[in-house]
């Protein structure tokens, strides 16, 4: 009888070891940190343009105050009153002054109540808007990388479902496009990892899945996508307890073409033996209301009901 055939590395490692944790994140990312590569000027765009927009932000604030900050000291050992205006009743109060006569300086407004006077503080004065010019014009030009980037935004329910499916059971999970822009040519592949004994060593093995439809050309509602389990399927005669023996993770890859940045893009997720329910089936995610409009409503991506039921 026919049995499930491996597949080979997807470049993911073979390699197991008992404090492993999921090959893919929630997010997307692998779960998997690199160190050694030595710092290079040329690897800051790409850092930064893909930092999650929490730190990209917290790092352009931190690096406006941290040069506003060297500037406004710059201003004070060389003297206070080059500044005109900025000399306080404190030295404390001074290089308070100095630092807003900076944010003043860099940004090139200029309010008029403080003004550099003397040879050291004009020439401090000349670079600090050179800092600024270039300054603002990298953050800008990141700015554009970030939002014209072209990503994919995949909603993946938050559960695999163990569900019938023609005469046999099938594993299905469900996906949905959380923009307004159409992804056209939308691929999926799917393959399982179990971690297997091998010659006494545990090792991860990998599989691929066959889907019932791992293509559809227009993707403006949900999709359900299933995997027949069958006498083909590595999921053949195993129980919830023997996959989490196993360790099974499903690996996904989606791929589509975005119309408005014409370029494909692509999503990855993950789900753990644990995140499989079994026994269940999804709840319709749209309906179609008294004017004959398709609503699709993507909190209920993830709602599912027993098949008892």
């Amino acid at each position: 009888m026919p049995g499930p055939a491996k597949s080979n590395d997807p470049g993911l490692s073979e390699k197991y070891f008992s404090r492993t944790k999921r090959i893919i994140n929630n997010d997307g990312s692998f779960n998997i940190i690199r160190t050694g590569t030595g710092f290079s000027v040329w690897d800051i765009y790409q850092y930064l343009v893909n930092l999650s927009w929490p730190r990209f932000i917290s790092a352009v604030l931190g690096f406006y105050l941290l040069v506003n900050l060297f500037y406004s000291f710059l201003y004070f050992f060389t003297g206070v009153d080059g500044v005109h205006g900025a000399r306080g009743v404190t030295a404390l109060r001074s290089l308070e002054n100095l630092f807003f006569f900076s944010v003043q300086t860099i940004s090139t407004v200029g309010y008029g109540n403080m003004a550099p006077w003397g040879i050291p503080a004009n020439l401090i004065v000349t670079f600090e808007t050179l800092t600024g010019l270039l300054g603002f014009a990298l953050v800008t030009g990141l700015l554009y990388g970030r939002f014209s980037r072209p990503t994919a935004r995949i909603l993946y329910s938050k559960q695999a479902l163990v569900s019938s499916f023609q005469n046999k059971n099938s594993l299905q999970f469900r996906i949905a496009n959380q923009r307004s822009n159409a992804l056209l040519e939308v691929e999926a592949k799917a393959m399982v990892a179990f971690v297997e004994n091998v010659n006494g060593n545990s090792k991860r093995e990998y599989y691929n899945l066959t889907l019932e439809r791992s293509y559809i050309y227009f993707f403006p509602l949900s999709w359900t996508i299933v995997h027949p389990i069958d006498e083909d399927s590595p999921f053949w005669n195993k129980s919830p307890d023997e996959l989490k023996k196993l360790e099974a993770e499903i690996l996904i890859l989606i791929k589509g073409y975005d119309d408005i940045f014409s370029q494909y893009v692509h999503s990855r997720f993950s789900y753990r033996f644990n995140e499989i329910i079994w026994g269940a089936r999804f709840k319709p995610a749209f309906f179609i209301d008294h004017n004959g409009d398709v609503i699709i409503d993507l909190r209920n991506l993830h709602n599912y009901e027993t098949e008892t039921e």
